[in-house]
């Protein structure tokens, strides 16, 4: 579907967030990606770093993202955290205190990143319009004479 936009130099609009598909996905190769270089480097002992690695990947993808996209951004980091970085690798456990850290490590960074997000694009957008609102337009005058 084609939805026709006015393009005009005026006020720009907020930005729109990144579809919550596409952010799952990045989150999916990316978590990923991580584990497999931590587990290369430090090795699966330590899934400390590996949760510092996610949580900084989650915060990330927070800036680009939905607020209905964190919960799951932070199940599949969780899953891959689980499930690669801790042994024995390819297995899901759930080890209550640890996990639950873990979970809300990760949603907390995604949730973190998201608000920190919208509250940078709606200050930006109120110096926008404040400058827009108090800065007058040189043609808009009457000319007396």
């Amino acid at each position: 579907m084609i939805e026709w936009v006015s393009l005009r130099q005026g006020t720009r609009p907020v930005p729109q967030p990144v579809p919550t598909p596409l952010v799952w996905a990045t989150a999916c190769v990316g978590a990923l990606t991580l584990v497999t270089v931590h587990n290369m480097v430090v090795g699966s002992d330590r899934p400390g770093l590996a949760l510092a690695a996610l949580s900084l990947l989650a915060g990330l993808l927070g800036l680009c993202a939905r607020f209905t996209a964190a919960p799951g951004t932070a199940l599949l980091c969780w899953l891959t955290l689980n499930g690669f970085a801790v042994p024995p690798a390819g297995t899901l456990t759930w080890t209550g205190h640890r996990d639950t850290f873990w979970l809300t490590c990760l949603c907390a960074a995604t949730l973190v990143g998201t608000a920190a997000a919208r509250i940078g694009h709606a200050r930006a957008a109120y110096r926008r319009l404040a400058s827009a609102v108090t800065t007058p337009d040189p043609q808009d005058e009457p000319h007396l004479g």
